[in-house]
């Protein structure tokens, strides 16, 4: 069961200008589930990505990089079931045929098309089942379809993340839609994930670029289920320039910074998502440290806790047995740390002080944090003013049964 999160009705997500979804039933890797997803894009579309630090990266991965570089993206192909991860030269060729599979039935170039795929590695990718579920996915293609969408892209998840807002820029409503998927092998840099956000807003393409980096390094590179960086991860932003506003053409402007605050708040919400839904997921645990030289050494510290299984195992359980997070603090590999220095809090129970126990901690304070939904641990370093966050959740009993289990 997600951790606070539930569907959305499809009425609370914004159609976004310039954008059509469609699903079918393919087959690709069980009967009787929507496992193939479009995504139709108006002519003049800016289209940008972000993808996965493995360097291991699967087939489709190596061709929506090589496509992205031409531009002129009109349309995605999404599949469940088979990720064409560990597939070799043969990976590259099916994820290569089936874009020219959509770009035949659409009149565009192969290159005009992203591929995606996510599931099970190592395993060919069944071209032929894509093929003959395109005409039902293309057919069924509609500005109000986001959430089929999201749930066709659905792997282990147990419910559809798709979220949606609007912002009004130069006078003119931009509406925001995203939808993403991920339940394991959930880690920064990406993770098992697909995200897919879109807007109408009319961005330069010089800024689309960094306009997806900055929208990743904000939200799904601050999550982590387990630990481990999928083969597959892709982060793929759209502006479709339909809205009646001027052309942002900076980040830092006052039209840039509404649009990415906006987008940045959809793109942190599918992030968190993700977490809320890790597998066998039952915490939600927000890793806030603080206090260091740079952000990049409080990220460090985060995920040396928050990928402990020590540290999951006690969420899990409810039971203070928090040394075990100082302990991930001294190992995460600030050489010069000094942990005299450091405070630890679990929401408003100080715990530890100067880098000891806080002599008016009471065990039955911690237990009562820990028991809750939703948790946030802060830590001080006392080395700075720098400070940032990570989510990530606990570790149950389910997350080993599901992936001992995953490919039966």
């Amino acid at each position: 069961m997600a951790v606070n999160l539930q569907a959305p009705r499809p009425t609370e997500l914004h159609p976004v200008a310039g954008v059509r979804l469609g699903v079918a039933e393919a087959g690709i890797r069980k009967a009787d589930r929507k496992d193939l997803a479009v995504v139709l894009l108006d002519a003049g579309a800016s289209v940008a990505g972000v993808f996965t630090q493995n360097r291991f990266c699967a087939a489709p991965v190596q061709v929506c990089r090589q496509h992205l570089e031409r531009g002129d993206i009109r349309a995605l192909v999404i599949n469940t079931g088979n990720a064409n991860a560990g597939t070799g030269e043969d990976g590259l060729v099916r994820a290569r045929a089936s874009c020219i599979a959509v770009a035949r039935r659409l009149g565009i170039a192969p290159e005009q098309v992203l591929p995606f795929s996510t599931g099970v590695i190592m395993e060919t990718l069944p071209v032929d089942r894509i093929e003959a579920g395109l005409p039902a996915a293309l057919a069924d293609a509609a500005p109000d379809h986001w959430l089929r969408a999201a749930q066709a892209i659905m792997t282990t998840d147990t419910v559809p993340k798709a979220f949606s807002r609007q912002v009004r820029i130069d006078g003119a409503t931009v509406s925001i839609t995203g939808i993403s998927k991920g339940a394991g092998m959930i880690r920064p840099n990406m993770a098992t994930m697909l995200g897919f956000l879109a807007c109408d807003a009319r961005v330069d393409p010089a800024v689309m670029r960094q306009l997806a980096l900055e929208l990743a390094e904000g939200s799904f590179n601050r999550v982590t289920v387990d630990g481990d960086t999928s083969t597959n991860d892709s982060f793929v932003v759209i502006a479709t320039q339909k809205a009646e506003h001027a052309a942002i053409t900076s980040l830092d402007s006052t039209a840039g910074r509404a649009l990415k605050e906006a987008m940045l708040d959809v793109a942190r919400r599918l992030a968190q998502a993700i977490v809320r839904d890790g597998e066998g997921a039952t915490k939600f645990i927000t890793l806030r440290v603080e206090g260091g030289r740079t952000a990049q050494e409080c990220r460090q510290v985060a995920y040396a806790i928050a990928h402990s299984p020590l540290v999951k195992t006690a969420f899990f359980a409810s039971d203070p047995n928090l040394g075990r997070i100082l302990a991930a603090v001294g190992y995460a590999g600030i050489g010069d740390l000094d942990q005299t220095k450091i405070e630890l809090h679990l929401d408003d129970v100080h715990v530890a002080t100067r880098g000891g126990r806080n002599p008016s901690y009471r065990e039955e304070d911690g237990q009562r944090v820990m028991k809750q939904s939703e948790i946030t641990v802060r830590v001080g370093l006392g080395r700075g003013d720098a400070a940032d966050t990570v989510w990530t959740c606990d570790l149950s009993h389910d997350y080993v049964s599901i992936n001992a289990d995953y490919r039966s």
